[in-house]
């Protein structure tokens, strides 16, 4: 408390911030006060340095001891370790730096230890990310701080159409859903790039039939990045994000993705730009087709009674209905909706979607030459396929992009050119386990010159790598307990 009086009054009187008091009152701040006791800087710094290269020495061998592990976890060890290393002549240290190792803390072993983790690393640090200073100044958005918005805040997420692999480029979904209406728009993203992104959200802002006024995003960084969030507050829409690995601050569009975008185009992976361009023609097909003609659930009420978390909907209405029903879309933006549902024909949105689809079909893991321009379609006849819906239901599934029943073909077990010569290939190999293919092979060859020749070399190495296996298997369960498995 004294101390602490000292320094509010030396503080008070010099006007200096209260860090910069405290080095100068433990005399080492600066050269006035260096020049104030008459000590050498060299000497005074050479007496801060409480720990020497005996210390740090005997660090990194406790560190080496201990596996690398991190300075929380060293420091509490040490008590341990060191007695261990003495014991048997590891470590030698005189009474002082004994007492000194001892006392060390985990902070200054992360300083005595940053060069020599820095060597053992490759002299690999940890590389910032570019996009954590952006990424910060984008507030968050929780699921619970939706309190009834106006349409025109939307979500916005991607889908990869990267199959069973995220290796190598394919295309993505940048899927935008409307909190309040939850009217939904799907544009296709050939090359992950923040360029494409900003043109992505710029022909969403033409699709949507309501003014956007925000946009909420993940945490990816093709939406962390100054050129679009730059761009969304250059264009006046407030940016906002979710938190880190909670997918359902994003609700809305995360359940799209499976309820639209999954459900249209499946699992498959699609690579290029006329896949791109397939995906773009089926995309304003089902816009119209979903946001006008397929009714959604809307949450109106959620309680917790107990365990249990009763919920209640509002009547199943399509994204249209939700809109004109609004009070605060414009009455102009109304007349053009009430307009495009007019003029919408959902038969021949339908068939426009199966058409889309099966081009798609055709592209569905489908790469270099095979995923070359698609044949030009039929001319559609709507009265056939107005007709066909009636029993469409009798071929099973009409989505070519989904993924066909599989099919267990049973394998057929041919007979290996080996199995006349495995009494002698197993001989050679007990008694000469290292024996390798090639020697194998040439003492075949040397058996039954007109049989086997060089081409011969992979089955040989195949037979030995099994029959290795096997031998290794034996050995293990002969070293184990009796009745262990």
């Amino acid at each position: 408390m004294e101390r602490s009086r000292i320094l509010d009054e030396f503080a008070a009187v010099t006007g200096y911030h209260r860090k910069h008091a405290i080095r100068l009152l433990s005399g080492w701040g600066t050269r006035e006060m260096d020049a104030l006791h008459g000590d050498n800087r060299d000497q005074a710094r050479s007496q801060r340095c409480r720990y020497g290269p005996e210390i740090r020495d005997a660090l990194i061998q406790l560190w080496e001891v201990a596996d690398r592990v991190c300075s929380k976890r060293l420091q509490p060890m040490i008590a341990v370790l060191l007695p261990a290393l003495e014991r048997h002549g590891q470590v030698m240290l005189d009474e002082t730096s004994r007492a000194k190792l001892l006392e060390v803390s985990a902070a200054t072993i992360d300083r005595l230890l940053a060069g020599v983790r820095l060597v053992a690393g490759s002299g690999r640090r940890r590389p910032a990310g570019f996009g954590s200073a952006v990424r910060r100044s984008v507030p968050i958005r929780t699921f619970n701080d939706w309190s009834n918005p106006i349409p025109g805040w939307v979500e916005v997420d991607f889908v990869a159409h990267g199959g069973t692999t995220v290796s190598g480029g394919f295309v993505q979904t940048m899927v935008l859903t409307d909190v309040a209406t939850g009217w939904t728009e799907c544009i296709p993203i050939v090359i992950r790039e923040a360029e494409m992104v900003v043109h992505a959200l710029g022909r969403a802002r033409e699709l949507f039939p309501f003014p956007l006024r925000g946009v909420d995003f993940d945490n990816d960084s093709l939406f962390m990045n100054d050129l679009v969030v730059g761009w969304c507050r250059a264009e006046g829409l407030e940016v906002t994000r979710s938190r880190a690995y909670r997918k359902n601050d994003q609700a809305w569009v995360e359940q799209k993705n499976g309820a639209i975008v999954r459900r249209l185009v499946g699992y498959g992976r699609f690579e290029g730009v006329l896949a791109g361009e397939s995906l773009g023609r089926l995309y304003a097909s089902a816009r119209l087709h979903g946001n006008l003609f397929q009714p959604s659930f809307k949450l109106r009420e959620k309680r917790r009674e107990g365990a249990r978390v009763i919920k209640h909907y509002h009547a199943p209405e399509p994204p249209v209905m939700r809109t004109l029903a609004h009070a605060s879309v414009s009455e102009a933006d109304k007349v053009q909706l009430r307009g495009m549902l007019a003029d919408a024909d959902p038969v021949l949105l339908l068939a426009g979607i199966r058409a889309a689809q099966v081009e798609l079909g055709k592209r569905v893991d489908a790469r270099g030459i095979k995923a070359g321009r698609a044949e030009t379609p039929a001319p559609l006849d709507l009265a056939l396929f107005t007709a066909s819906l009636k029993v469409a239901w009798e071929a099973g599934e009409q989505r070519p992009t989904h993924r066909r029943r599989y099919v267990r073909i049973k394998p057929i077990v041919r007979p290996s050119m080996l199995d006349a010569v495995r009494d002698h290939l197993l001989i050679w190999l007990e008694a000469k386990p290292a024996l390798t293919a090639v020697a194998a092979l040439d003492q075949l060859r040397a058996l039954y010159p007109d049989r086997f020749t060089a081409d011969h070399l992979r089955t040989v190495q195949r037979f030995m790598k099994v029959q290795r296996l096997t031998m290794a298997r034996e050995i293990l369960l002969g070293l184990l307990p009796h009745g262990t498995t």
